[in-house]
């Protein structure tokens, strides 16, 4: 498949990133860091009951007290977020506000709900309003932000370096997000032991939201490759480029030596922290190059979900956690788009797998490296163990071309024929 060279060709590109700290009991040291900001006085704590349990949020309340700031726990974040969930957080924190700031405590799902409360407290007009167009009305952020401080307790959503915002819209059965350069934290935390009492089933799928992570932006289409844009135009997925790169490469080989291992032994603490700092890289490049086909054809496999209830995740609701929704297609996706960037895929698969024999056909490389990894850590075999076969491809398809956002960052042109093609490959992965 071939494009059209651009008539004036980008020559800039972009990069953002919040001010980061990392290490253990780094999040011993919150209430500090918000006592630097002058006008802050009240902190709302955003979370899941999940984490809430484990303590972690109710410690980091204390600090924060400690330093002379009242500071409230709101523990009901919905995991994998819907917009009735984030219209619930808006309206708890409207009711027990004003707040000055706010710090998410959790997975991407809670940090995910922190930026859209934040967006809510400090903009006019619905949550839809703000959702990615054509889903809902693509509006950005008028006023500023309140500070967000993100403290992940997952290893893998990169949420706390990115200016995105994932929910499922429940009456479309369609997952999106809001996207804008003021939803970025003001400042990630990054303290690895929070991680250490994450079970092996969220561990993988956050894994492999990693991985993805780092290799869709390493193979996403080049920062130059496009039509300049005008400085009003610029978004803040810009394609690949020598910054994100450098980020990407460090994760898969973090992932490389630490992924099976933190799976199969939670209470390895290095294993821990290198799968905290692969998180940490993988967001902070793809939150500026972008992702592609993987995670817009896991928007509808998650939205869409009917029974499938997965292992160490919250069982009362069926879902397809993120990272997991994001896996089921990534081999069949980077067979497509291997033609694209040959030496890029490559270079990810000897990256994640620096021991591998090279199989005969180079393009097969970079999805056996991941159906094996899969394999190992517990990843479903494909879309059909988790509930679609080929009478639902019509309808995942439909999902995923709503994901132009996404789509515009792959490495080519993604039809429809394309992504019915990647998906009926998927059902069955081994």
């Amino acid at each position: 498949m071939t494009t059209t060279p651009p008539v004036t060709p980008e020559t800039v590109f972009t990069y953002g990133a919040p001010r980061l700290k990392f290490g253990d009991g780094a999040s011993d040291e919150i209430g500090f860091d918000l006592s630097r900001y002058g006008d802050v006085r009240r902190v709302l704590i955003v979370t899941d009951p999940g984490v809430a349990a484990t303590g972690a949020p109710h410690r980091i309340a204390e600090r924060i007290r400690a330093h002379g700031l009242d500071a409230q726990v709101y523990d009901q974040v919905h995991v994998e977020p819907t917009d009735a969930s984030l219209e619930a957080a808006v309206a708890h924190a409207r009711a027990t506000g004003p707040w000055d700031a706010l710090v998410a405590v959790g997975g991407g799902s809670s940090i995910d709900t922190a930026k859209a409360v934040d967006l809510m407290l400090t903009n006019p007009g619905e949550l839809m309003d703000y959702v990615n167009a054509p889903v809902g009305g693509g509006r950005a952020p008028a006023e500023p932000l309140k500070p967000l401080v993100a403290v992940p307790t997952t290893t893998g959503t990169g949420a706390e370096s990115t200016t995105i915002c994932v929910l499922d819209v429940l009456a479309l059965k369609v997952k999106t997000g809001i996207s804008h350069a003021a939803l970025r934290p003001s400042l990630a935390v990054v303290d690895p032991r929070l991680t250490l009492t994450q079970p092996p089933g969220v561990t993988a799928s956050a894994g492999m939201d990693i991985l993805c992570h780092a290799v869709e932006s390493y193979t996403a289409r080049w920062y130059a490759s496009g039509e300049r844009r005008r400085p009003e135009e610029r978004v803040p997925y810009c394609g690949a480029n020598p910054i994100s790169d450098l980020w990407a490469e460090q994760a898969m080989r973090l992932l490389a030596g630490a992924f099976r291992r933190a799976v199969r032994h939670g209470d390895d603490a290095a294993a821990r922290g290198e799968m905290a700092l692969a998180a940490t890289f993988a967001g902070l490049g793809f939150g500026n190059a972008g992702v592609h086909v993987p995670h817009a054809n896991a928007y509808p496999i998650a939205g869409r979900v009917r029974d499938f209830h997965p292992k160490d995740y919250p069982g009362e609701e069926p879902m397809v956690p993120h990272g997991v929704s994001v896996a089921l297609t990534a081999p069949e996706a980077f067979r497509f788009t291997f033609a694209a960037a040959p030496e890029r895929h490559l270079r990810a698969a000897r990256l994640l797998a620096p021991d591998r024999e090279e199989p005969s056909d180079p393009a097969e490389f970079l999805p056996g490296v991941l159906i094996d990894l899969m394999r190992d850590v517990g990843v479903p075999n494909g879309i059909g163990a988790v509930g679609y076969g080929t009478g639902d491809v019509e309808a995942l398809v439909e999902g995923t071309m709503r994901q132009q956002r996404l789509l515009a960052t792959a490495p080519l042109p993604v039809t429809e024929d394309d992504v019915a093609g990647i998906f009926t490959r998927s059902i069955e992965l081994w």
